[in-house]
């Protein structure tokens, strides 16, 4: 019984959720059923493209099918989550800890993700910011 190899993982970044699946293929990159070389904006396409780059000479990407599914948050934001989830996806789909360290040395937060998050809005200061206060007026 032949089994098929999957991996499938998810990044976030601030309120972006991105999952990844990666399988063999024919080295399809397909962001939200979006090809990678067509999905805009280039901006997001670039940072997208670092997490595949980090990998192309330990991995052989002509050989893989990767489905990204992303939704929530802003466009860089879900850009950020793709890029973490298509790292991690591509770590545990080559199971190397030479892998892992060439991430971590290049850009920590594709593997551990960033932990930051906005701040909680105030009472009475619903829309302006969490800290934003009312003005004062002495006259």
């Amino acid at each position: 019984m032949v089994t098929e190899k999957i991996v499938h993982i998810a990044g976030k970044r601030k309120e972006s959720i991105a999952r990844a699946t990666v399988q063999e293929g024919k080295g399809v990159v397909r962001i939200n059923s979006v090809p990678l070389e067509i999905y805009t904006p280039t901006a997001a396409r670039l940072k997208i493209r670092e997490s595949l780059m980090v990998a192309s000479d330990m991995v052989d990407l002509s050989k893989l099918d990767i489905s990204v599914n992303s939704n929530g948050g802003g466009v860089m934001g879900q850009a950020e989550a793709i890029a973490c989830a298509l790292a991690r996806a591509l770590v545990k789909w080559a199971d190397n800890d030479q892998m892992l360290n060439k991430y971590l040395e290049y850009d920590r937060t594709l593997i551990a993700g960033d932990a930051r998050q906005t701040e909680v809005h105030k009472p009475s200061q619903s829309s302006k910011g969490p800290r934003h206060r009312t003005q004062k007026s002495y006259r």
